[in-house]
């Protein structure tokens, strides 16, 4: 299935997915895990309670971010796939950040977990078959076919590895 366009998601993943490069799922999932995951195994721990200015998220909270939003991404993945009409509930990710006790864990420990996440996350897109692709579920209160929600995935931890380069390391 060839990439999403406008109106097979909510506007406000335009930019995800735009930075999601490749084709297709199979050519994101060849293209992007192995460099997602070398930036991320790069980062320093003396980085760890890193934050570029008062009131931002630390490296160590911008980690758990991305775990808590890739397992909230692949659950709605995994409804889509299975033709579950239920709407999806969005989330405040700032909340999540509030609620998320990564003071006394070890950048080491985030990253060994978001590696297994991002890895399961891998294997159930590479699950999916082609007209499962076509599947449109509703998330967040808008309409998103599960090929869209893919490259959503992966242009999300793009964006943050961007922020990332710019503001921390």
């Amino acid at each position: 299935m060839p990439r999403p366009i406008a109106g097979d998601f909510g506007a406000f993943y335009q930019g995800y997915a735009d930075l999601a490069t490749g084709n297709s799922v199979a050519e994101l999932l060849a293209l992007h895990p192995a460099s997602i995951n070398a930036f991320i195994a790069a980062i320093p721990e003396e980085k760890a309670n890193y934050a570029y200015a008062t009131g931002k998220w630390t490296i160590k909270q911008l980690l758990q971010h991305l775990i808590d939003t890739e397992r909230i991404f692949a659950y709605r993945a995994l409804r889509i796939s299975r033709k579950d009409a239920t709407p999806l509930p969005g989330f405040d990710e700032n909340h999540y950040a509030e609620n998320a006790p990564v003071a006394d864990r070890s950048l080491a420990d985030l990253k060994e977990e978001y590696f297994l996440v991002r890895k399961t996350t891998d294997i159930l897109l590479a699950s999916f078959q082609e007209d499962q692709l076509a599947f449109i579920g509703n998330a967040s209160g808008q309409a998103c076919s599960l090929n869209a929600l893919c490259f959503i995935i992966f242009g999300h931890h793009l964006h943050h590895i961007n922020i990332l380069k710019e503001r921390y390391v």
